[in-house]
């Protein structure tokens, strides 16, 4: 936004210079009306071009800026979009190995239950907890 505010400055302090230039040279010339309006002339046309450069520069910084932010914004999201799905991925394995390691304890317990439950048809306490 500063870019263009001086820009702008810029545009208006190089027009009104141009004019107060053109304004000055007419009234300390000394040159009859002809001389003068193709003087006026010669020189509308030189400031008219040269604003007209101006303002293409501009143009074309503007549409360097912007893709230039188009650009950032095309690389934030593709990182963005990497970074989502590699901690997407770290979930899953983690879900995984979490639904392993549950899978495993449950075994485990299952088999416990079994042993408790044989050893208690079999009348073999020994390994049962006591109740106090």
């Amino acid at each position: 936004m500063s870019d263009r505010d001086e820009f702008g400055a810029f545009l208006v302090g190089f027009i009104v210079g141009g004019l107060a230039g053109a304004v000055a040279a007419l009234l300390l010339a000394p040159q009859s009306g002809e001389e003068t309006r193709a003087v006026i002339k010669e020189r509308s046309i030189e400031l008219r071009d040269r604003a007209a450069a101006e303002a293409e520069e501009a143009w074309k910084r503007a549409e360097e800026a912007a893709k230039e932010a188009r650009d950032k914004a095309e690389k934030l999201a593709h990182e963005a979009r990497n970074k989502a799905d590699e901690l997407a991925h770290q979930a899953i394995a983690q879900g995984e190995e979490i639904t392993l390691k549950v899978s495993e304890k449950g075994k485990e317990l299952a088999e416990s239950a079994k042993k408790a439950v044989s050893r208690a048809k079999k009348g073999d306490d020994s390994e049962l907890p006591v109740e106090a």
